[in-house]
């Protein structure tokens, strides 16, 4: 990045992020997100998935600095002095981070796409069991996979829903998806597998009448869904900037060695 980067201000309505943005504007001259370089984003993971997603749907496509006002705050940078946040951004380490297609068809016959940062997760509706049908690349991989749910995660969302689903953490740059089963009941010794990130993967849901499914892509769900598809939307990468020394890479090796 550049010292003369315009940048944009959002911030999250939390009273936290309020407070933190409040701060913020005295610290320089602000541009509209339409105008801007750089749109500096105030809040938690959560709010940083929204304002992404927003940038999909309306623009602009410009990269995404976070400051952290939330809980975990893993695709942010830490909340400090607001005097050096232009100097910070200008020293900022870009990664750019690919989403997830969606594209999900009803039992109602209605199709819908969506796109995921972190995961796209298939979970059941109802106290019965789902029963999945998994393929990958057009190969049926698991005939009948019987389970609360599977997700697909990409590098930069292991470390969320997947992780506590018991999935791999993956390093970004590994070019690899991980498929992870949720509470799996049958077969009872599949673990989920690490696929390429050029991957196809397909769901089928079996028994839907009796057993309904539902399909969420990051914030955004899709219930009685009768088959889903996953796959990389390379030309739709957008850049997150963190400060050097706190990259989301290196979160990712530090979270392997969390005790």
């Amino acid at each position: 990045m550049t010292d003369r980067a315009r940048l944009a201000l959002v911030a999250s309505d939390t009273d936290r992020a309020q407070a933190a943005a409040e701060a913020l504007a005295g610290a320089g001259d602000w541009a509209p997100l339409d105008q801007a370089d750089v749109a500096v984003v105030v809040g938690g993971d959560g709010f940083m998935l929204q304002t992404l997603h927003q940038m999909l749907d309306f623009g602009p496509l410009i990269p995404a600095y976070g400051l952290n006002q939330g809980t975990v705050g893993f695709l942010m940078n830490r909340a400090r002095s607001s005097r050096d946040i232009a100097e910070r951004v200008a020293r900022a380490r870009a990664i750019d981070v690919a989403p997830l297609t969606m594209r999900a068809t009803a039992r109602s016959g209605e199709e819908l796409s969506f796109c995921a940062f972190n995961e796209v997760s298939l979970l059941r509706e109802t106290r019965q069991t789902a029963k999945l049908e998994v393929a990958v690349n057009g190969k049926v991989r698991i005939p009948e996979l019987a389970c609360d749910g599977v997700l697909v995660a990409t590098p930069a969302g292991s470390t969320a829903y997947n992780l506590s689903a018991n999935g791999p953490i993956l390093p970004l740059g590994s070019a690899m998806l991980a498929l992870t089963p949720i509470s799996p009941f049958r077969p009872r010794r599949w673990r989920g597998a690490i696929l390429p990130d050029s991957s196809q993967i397909e769901f089928r849901v079996l028994e839907p009448d009796k057993r309904p499914v539902s399909a969420v892509a990051d914030q955004k769900e899709l219930r009685d869904v009768a088959r889903v598809s996953v796959a990389i939307a390379e030309e739709r990468r957008l850049t997150l900037l963190f400060d050097r020394g706190h990259s989301l890479d290196e979160r990712i090796v530090t979270e392997q060695f969390q005790t």
